[in-house]
């Protein structure tokens, strides 16, 4: 069997290092063609020296220093040039690890040069869903989500003749589930980076505190699986164990379980269709004990209300509120704001859009540019 061929696009993150674990646990099975990050050039170089990847794309700093290095048999490349590297021929799957904006266009060159993606980003679906699905189909490629409730509900529609009547995605709660709302004023970056059950970057961290990270998932998951808003439902899950549910016609429920480890989703979407040993450790029902499922508080966690109301009204509202976010976000980890102001910032920034029905790709980098500085102004202005 030839070895898939994979490009790992933000290998330095989070996602990036355990699918680098899947690499290490199945060598036979996989070969690293491509790598890139943005500026942990020192771990990159690591990575590098063991995986030997033909291609590489770095940031400014780094490209300066590998360029100095005199690695031989490597290409390097500006950190811009991510979507050349999704695009190669003789890469096999793209994983897309890259946080932010920036993974777009990787991810549309990746679809239309025919590869399978397994994305991780979730902005790039929320801004521009419609286009990134349009452009699989008309390519032929395939989309297997490596986030662990996107994944759940791809496994669970895997030969399922019968379309589901809703979907229901697992939230664990997030780092403030048992905080009291009226403590939310003073709580501080280093409170909410201290995640439950997920080992997690700040930005996505902060957004599963607030909610909105399941609220990006509802769009995501509105995409994915060709899903109206309504049939989407969300239940905090406090164990992480279901990573979420589809629920057909008859009533039947079919669940994905697993232990909380990103390595599980990973693996399975560079597999597919096989199913190979992790060397994880497997769940154990009988030690886990009890199952429990609440509805989410919208009045404590009103982002996830937000981002439904986004899912529904479509257009270019899902990329103002992912833009908006990520500058609040960024202003509360830097100490600019506190945590209450990110919603509100948000907020105010999704009601002074002017709705774009069905945006081009220009007019969605338009709107993301628009929205990131009017929450700057708002932030600068009105939050003083």
């Amino acid at each position: 069997m030839k070895p898939c061929r994979i490009a790992i696009l933000g290998s330095t993150g989070s996602i990036g290092l355990n699918t680098l674990k899947v690499v290490d646990h199945n060598s036979k099975r996989f070969q690293v063609v491509a790598l890139s990050a943005y500026n942990n050039f020192e771990l990159l170089g690591e990575q590098i020296k063991k995986y030997k990847p033909s291609h590489v794309a770095i940031g400014p700093e780094g490209l300066i220093y590998f360029k100095n290095a005199g690695i031989k048999g490597v290409k390097f490349y500006p950190s811009q040039d991510c979507g050349y590297l999704a695009s190669l021929k003789e890469v096999d799957v793209v994983v897309l690890a890259m946080r932010g904006v920036s993974a777009l266009m990787p991810f549309l060159e990746a679809l239309r040069a025919g590869k399978t993606v397994a994305p991780a980003n979730k902005e790039a679906l929320v801004i521009a869903g419609d286009l990134i699905m349009d452009e699989a189909l008309r390519h032929h490629a395939r989309i297997i989500p490596i986030d662990s409730e996107q994944s759940a509900i791809f496994q669970c529609l895997e030969g399922q003749k019968s379309r589901p009547v809703f979907v229901h995605l697992t939230a664990s709660g997030g780092p403030l589930r048992e905080v009291r709302s009226k403590d939310f004023k003073r709580i501080t970056p280093k409170d909410v980076l201290r995640h439950p059950r997920w080992k997690m970057g700040p930005k996505i961290t902060v957004d599963s505190a607030t909610m909105m990270n399941k609220g990006f998932e509802v769009i995501e998951a509105k995409h994915l699986f060709n899903l109206s808003y309504s049939q989407i439902k969300v239940l905090v899950h406090p164990e992480a164990i279901v990573h979420s549910m589809v629920e057909f016609a008859d009533g039947s429920l079919l669940a994905q379980l697993g232990i909380t480890d990103m390595r599980l989703p990973i693996q399975y979407a560079l597999t597919y269709p096989d199913r190979l040993p992790t060397g994880l450790n497997r769940l154990n029902l009988a030690e886990t004990g009890a199952l429990n499922f609440y509805e989410p508080d919208l009045k404590r966690f009103p982002a996830l209300g937000l981002a439904f109301e986004a899912a529904r009204l479509a257009g270019s509202v899902p990329t103002v509120l992912n833009a908006a976010d990520e500058e609040a976000v960024e202003a509360f980890l830097l100490g600019r704001i506190d945590f209450l102001s990110i919603y509100k910032v948000v907020e105010k920034v999704v009601l002074r859009h002017t709705i774009v029905k069905n945006p081009s790709l220009q007019a969605i980098l338009q709107t993301d540019k628009w929205a990131r500085q009017e929450a700057q102004n708002i932030m600068e202005y009105h939050l003083a």
